[in-house]
C-alpha cells in the first residue's frame, strides 16, 4: 500500500519519510491545488531524504487548458525538475471543453524520460473511463490522481472503485486523493481495493490546507495501512 504525502517545503519531505510516507509530492501554493515549486527546494529535498519525490508542474491555477506559452513553461519546467533529480512529474492538460489535450500531452511527454501522474485535472472530465482508456494507452503514465470527480474523493468511493477495477492488471494505478481523512482512511480503502493513497491537508497541522505536515500523523496514516494489510 502506497503512502503519498503531500510537501511543500524541506520540513514537511523530511517529517514525511520520518512518519513512513513512501514518496513525497512535491508542491507550491497548495491553497491554489498545488503548483510548480522552487527547482532550489527540489535539490534540496533531494539532498535530504531518500523517499521518492514527484513534482507537479502547472504554471497557473487559472484552468487546466494551457496556452502555447504555459506549455513552454512547462517544458522548461521539465526539464530543470528532471536535471535537480525529480523522480516523477505530475500533469495534466485539458481542452476548453474539459477533455484530455492529446497534443500538448504528446509534446509534454516526449520532453522526459520520468514517469508521470496525470493529476486532478481528470477530475473535470464528465466521461471518465473514456479518458482512463485514453491514458492507458501511454506507458509513460503510472498514476491517476483523482477524487473521482467528486469534491471528496470520500464521496466518489463507487467510481474510485470502477476505476480501480477498469485498471487492475494494467500499468496505471488510480491513486485517490481529496478529502481523505486518517479515520476514514482504513474503511476508504477497503470498499476502494485500492492500492494507494494521496494524502494532503489529513496529515497537516490542524487539518488545515497552511498547516505543516506532522509526523505522527503520517505515522498514523502509515501504521493504519500496515494494520489494514496484515
Amino acid at each position: 500500500m502506497i503512502l503519498e504525502v503531500i510537501a511543500t517545503t524541506l520540513q514537511d519531505a523530511i517529517r514525511a519519510e520520518a512518519g513512513g510516507a513512501d514518496r513525497i509530492e512535491l508542491v507550491a501554493d497548495l491553497q491554489q491545488g498545488g503548483l510548480t515549486p522552487d527547482v532550489e527546494l527540489l535539490k534540496r529535498i533531494r539532498a535530504s531524504v531518500q523517499i521518492p519525490v514527484h513534482v507537479m508542474i502547472r504554471p497557473h491555477a487559472r484552468s487546466f487548458h494551457m496556452s502555447e506559452a504555459d506549455i513552454a513553461t512547462m517544458l522548461g519546467s521539465i526539464q530543470s525538475m528532471e536535471r535537480a533529480g525529480a523522480s516523477a512529474l505530475v500533469l495534466g492538460v485539458l481542452t476548453p471543453d474539459q477533455r484530455i489535450e492529446r497534443h500538448h500531452l504528446n509534446m509534454l511527454l516526449a520532453a522526459t524520460s520520468l514517469p508521470v501522474t496525470f493529476h486532478r485535472a481528470f477530475d473535470e472530465i464528465q466521461e471518465q473511463e473514456q479518458a482512463l482508456s485514453m491514458l492507458l494507452s501511454y506507458k509513460q503514465i503510472h498514476s491517476v490522481l483523482t477524487s473521482g470527480g467528486a469534491s471528496s474523493a470520500l464521496h466518489a468511493v463507487e467510481q474510485i472503485r470502477r476505476l480501480t477495477n477498469f485498471t487492475r492488471g494494467t500499468h496505471v494505478n488510480i491513486l485517490p486523493g481529496g478529502g481523505l481523512t486518517l479515520d476514514s482512511l482504513v474503511s476508504f480503502v477497503q470498499a476502494t481495493e485500492v492500492q494507494s493513497v494521496h494524502l494532503g491537508t489529513a496529515v497537516r497541522e490542524h487539518g488545515n490546507v497552511s498547516g505543516a505536515v506532522e509526523e505522527a500523523k503520517v505515522r498514523q496514516a502509515r501504521s493504519s495501512l500496515d494494520d489494514w494489510k496484515v
